[in-house]
């Protein structure tokens, strides 16, 4: 006999153990929770017993991750992407549901259990597709925005589903009766709180936020949550149906990213329990029996549903590699196909006969799905082999719009950083050619005559076709670790000596980008703070000067580059002669250079006034320049000095 109190204990230890190990080996905690519920289920270890306390408590899991959608919900996006969601999306959705139905119906799966099917099988991970694609930076490609907006009206789908299946489980001679009761009831539901529950909530929100109390927000926001999903749950309809409502009331006000903030510790921790009781249901015995019909379902849902897909892809349009693209990134079962499932198998409208497989291949075709999508690229190859004159003529554009050009600055990115960056170096007449990879960003400032492509500079051969061989620098102005990796490794392979600078979110990743190659890394919270510190100091009565020395300091500490070039900096330097102002210059030491296997000292660049800041070696962070640091072929010596002195000094370690 399990206590509740043991069953809270064995559920977080669970939770815990597998966040941590999803965590390392970087999968989705979902598909760990689904793994250890079928671990701990009663068919198995049978720590936890399968019970309707058990399951009852999993739903508050879906009624969170239902308000969240809910929050998502929003008509102006929706509008935007109308032809993609209620078309591609739409035609997804229904074609799933009708072909899943009619092969059901044909091995003698009565009609309704199979619309059920049909509905569960329609569905895609949400949270397995968008980390994968975010991770790939592919999701302003036409394949992503193709992928998210089927995902988008998948999850509007749910909430008709969830209403249907209940009716779908009642006596047929009262089932239409029921089914319409349930439409009307949920019009007339979705009716009042979208026109009287609007205008009830939004000042009640604004009260319970003026009395400036987190906790009294907190407990509002459950309040108003579940509150909604009882009353639908009493209105014959489903709690999930009252949290999608709740979100969407919620995501129209002001307060929708404080909302999202607070409710996403209750959700997650929920949906990991839901998860979890999901697995349990599983019975391996079962599985092993009907081997046949898992493997079966599991093409079905593989193969079966990604040449629907590529086929509606190709229908609407879209190329045949854009097509293979997103029929890989929906090729599996999503986390309401488990709540659809649930509740199909609660009402007895599917028999353990179908639930078992069905179960069993969805939580594989969820475990296969990051191997297919982080394959996409050379599965597209063997089914799309046409991809490659797409890449050759996007990479042919790019070098033509770059030729001719010269000692320019590749800029990686032309967000607002990349803006921001590119006015600057106009302003100081360098060239430069900016690389993007959203579409719709491009189309909005070619025509303004700016010096951007399309293109992922992440990719080898767009960094050769951007001109890198005569490129005299590299800016990645975006804030990602993998891309920026890829790129530092390009660079290392074919132009080892050329500065790259990159910028990251926080210090977490300096070391390794550094050690990767790049020259200098630009952390936005760093410079975030020190222009919050010097407002703060200035505020405080501290002298500008003073203020200036300060953030100065701090400046030359973080930045190797930088140390020494503001010593003695007064007003008049604008005046002064720019040929003679230190600047900075990279040299690649080869095999056959006079400074290897000699110390710094015995070159005596000092002489020329010009110093070594910094060293770059393969492999390692940045080594601090001493007087004994032996030079190695294949160092970066980062020199600094005015333009004649660099010069010989440059004679000097190559040849002198």
């Amino acid at each position: 006999m399990h206590s509740s109190l043991q069953l809270v204990l064995i559920l977080l230890a669970v939770a815990v153990l597998v966040a941590a190990v999803a965590r390392v080996l970087r999968l989705p905690t979902m598909l760990g929770y689904l793994v250890t519920g079928i671990a701990i289920g009663p068919f198995a270890l049978g720590w936890i017993p399968d019970s309707a306390d058990e399951r009852y408590l999993a739903e508050f899991g879906v009624v969170f991750l239902m308000f969240s959608i809910g929050l998502e919900f929003s008509l102006p996006r929706l509008m935007t992407m109308r032809a993609t969601v209620f078309g591609f999306g739409g035609a997804q959705v229904v074609s799933t549901i009708a072909l899943t139905a009619l092969i059901a119906w044909l091995f003698d799966l009565p009609p309704l259990a199979a619309v059920a099917l049909g509905g569960i099988m329609a569905m895609s991970s949400t949270a397995i597709v968008s980390k994968l694609l975010a991770e790939r930076l592919e999701i302003q490609t036409p394949h992503g925005r193709q992928i998210f907006g089927a995902l988008l009206f998948q999850d509007l789908a749910v909430v008709p589903l969830l209403i249907l299946i209940p009716a779908f489980a009642r006596e047929s001679d009262t089932m239409a009766v029921d089914l319409a009761l349930a439409m009307l009831k949920a019009v007339a539901v979705l009716g009042f709180l979208l026109f009287v529950g609007q205008r009830v909530m939004r000042p009640w929100f604004q009260w319970v936020a003026a009395r400036k109390s987190p906790e009294l927000f907190t407990l509002n926001l459950l309040l108003f949550t579940l509150g909604l999903a009882y009353l639908t749950e009493r209105a014959g309809l489903s709690l999930a149906l009252g949290a999608f409502l709740a979100g969407m009331l919620v995501s129209e006000t002001e307060y929708r990213y404080q909302v999202e903030d607070d409710i996403k510790p209750f959700r997650d921790v929920l949906l990991g329990l839901f998860f979890v009781t999901i697995g349990m249901r599983l019975d391996p015995m079962q599985v092993v029996v009907h081997w046949d019909k898992v493997l079966l379902l599991v093409a079905a849902i593989a193969i079966g549903k990604g040449l629907l897909v590529a086929g509606l892809a190709r229908a609407f349009g879209s190329s045949r590699p854009t097509a293979v693209r997103t029929a890989l990134g929906l090729a599996q079962a999503g986390e309401f196909g488990f709540v659809l499932l649930a509740q199909a198998a609660d009402l007895r409208l599917l028999g353990a006969d179908i639930t078992q497989p069905v179960l069993a291949a969805m939580v594989v075709s969820m475990l296969i799905a990051p191997i297919l999508i982080n394959r996409m690229d050379a599965l597209t190859r063997l089914f799309a082999g046409s991809e490659w004159a797409g890449k050759a003529k996007e990479v042919h554009d790019i070098a033509v719009k770059t030729f001719g050009k010269n000692k320019h600055v590749i800029v990686c990115g032309y967000g607002r950083s990349g803006q921001n960056l590119s006015r600057l170096l106009e302003a100081e007449g360098i060239t430069f050619v900016a690389l993007d990879a959203d579409p719709e960003r491009i189309r909005a400032v070619v025509a303004s005559g700016v010096s951007v492509v399309y293109g992922d500079a992440s990719r080898r051969e767009v960094l050769v076709a951007a001109g890198l061989s005569r490129a005299q620098a590299v800016v990645v102005t975006y804030a990602d670790v993998h891309s920026s990796m890829a790129i530092l490794r390009h660079v290392r392979e074919l132009r080892p000596e050329l500065p790259v600078v990159v910028r990251t979110i926080d210090d977490t990743h300096i070391d390794a980008l550094k050690a990767a190659g790049a020259a200098e890394v630009v952390s936005e919270v760093m410079e975030g703070s020190l222009m919050l510190a010097s407002h703060a100091l200035m505020l405080l009565g501290i002298p500008l000067s003073q203020v200036l020395k300060r953030i100065r300091n701090v400046r030359e500490s973080r930045y190797a580059l930088m140390r020494g070039f503001f010593r003695g900096a007064s007003d008049a330097d604008n005046e002064l002669d720019q040929h003679a102002q230190p600047r900075l210059n990279t040299v690649l030491i080869t095999q056959g250079a006079s400074a290897a296997g000699h110390t710094l000292d015995e070159l005596a660049l000092e002489e020329l006034l010009v110093e070594v800041v910094a060293i770059r070696r393969q492999g390692i962070k940045g080594i601090e320049p001493q007087p004994d640091t032996v030079i190695e072929p294949g160092d970066v010596l980062v020199l600094r000095g005015a333009a004649d002195g660099l010069a010989a000094a440059e004679f000097r370690v190559m040849q002198g």
